[in-house]
């Protein structure tokens, strides 16, 4: 079932030109072992001091804000952005959980709402399409789920091989097997065999024709992927949105499997991206301090008209 040569770790990875990942890697081992409390205030220090550095993400989390929630007063956007400033930071202290936390800890830590829909589906002998969003702790929440009912992960390759080795080898932890993102086939063919597929069509991947332009929160026209729709169309599957949230400061999680989406309109890409974009909106809302805001989600506009950012 794996199209593409899985990673392995090679001697040339030690190589000099490497040694600033092998060190990354290292202070994130080190680090996802410190008591969460600590995790938490390192994330919070590290993600004010990343926004100093990259003014320009600062911008777009900005940005997006005021695109999505124009209803919200200045004071309400700047604490939410703020909020998700903080979050930013702890999102490398998150991903360092999923990659190495021991089984135990992730189940200690995460509760799963909603698993019976997954059952239920299973038993039917349904594929499943989970519709992820990009929230900052999307790892670990794909790493408890997979404790629970391993699936496939769709997996884009890192251009630098040995961050590559370390995040193929994190994220298989608990996945039946990785996809290459391109490796459409493969996903359709995991699906029809009943498997759950995790997928995230909440990005922007640019203009091209698997895209269309459908709402999203205050934002008419944003550039969304009809992918959802190929997959679904062609394999009979049932999409099933979820969201990961960090309830509070104390490292309890909570990741919410919601009902299947069963009035997903089926054969009309661009009614099912308004409607794909619906559930995103709802998956955001659960935790919206949380989700990816540095992402330019509105960079690709339809012909014509300017770039919504500066």
């Amino acid at each position: 079932m794996r199209k593409f040569t899985e990673p392995t770790f090679i001697k040339a990875l030690l190589h000099p030109r490497y040694w600033s990942v092998l060190i990354l890697i290292g202070v994130m081992y080190l680090l996802s072992w410190l008591p969460y409390f600590i995790q938490f205030r390192l994330g919070q220090g590290v993600g004010r001091l990343a926004m100093k550095v990259l003014s320009s993400r600062h911008e777009t989390i900005k940005q997006n804000i005021a695109l999505c929630f124009p209803s919200l007063s200045i004071e309400q956007q700047q604490r939410l952005i703020a909020q998700n400033i903080d979050n930013t930071g702890l999102a490398l202290f998150e991903t360092a959980m999923a990659w190495f936390w021991p089984d135990i800890r992730v189940e200690r830590h995460v509760n799963i709402e909603g698993l019976e829909y997954v059952d239920q589906l299973q038993q039917q002998g349904k594929g499943i399409l989970l519709i992820a969003i990009h929230s900052m702790n999307l790892e670990l929440g794909a790493r408890a789920f997979g404790l629970k009912r391993p699936g496939v992960g769709v997996y884009r390759p890192n251009n630098n091989p040995c961050f590559d080795y370390f995040q193929f080898k994190g994220r298989v932890r608990s996945n039946k097997y990785m996809l290459d993102r391109k490796n459409v086939k493969g996903m359709l063919k995991g699906l029809k065999n009943g498997e759950i597929l995790w997928y995230a069509p909440d990005q922007d991947y640019g203009q091209g024709r698997n895209s269309t332009f459908a709402p999203l929160f205050a934002v008419k026209e944003a550039c969304t992927t009809t992918g959802t729709s190929l997959l679904i169309d062609a394999s009979g599957a049932v999409p099933v949105p979820f969201a990961m949230i960090r309830n509070s400061d104390s490292g309890q999680y909570t990741l919410k499997i919601f009902p299947p989406l069963i009035d997903f309109p089926y054969k009309a890409p661009q009614a099912a991206a308004t409607y794909i974009n619906k559930a995103i909106e709802h998956s955001i809302m659960e935790a919206p301090s949380q989700y990816m805001w540095l992402h330019r989600r509105f960079k690709t506009r339809p012909e014509d008209e300017p770039s919504l950012y500066h």
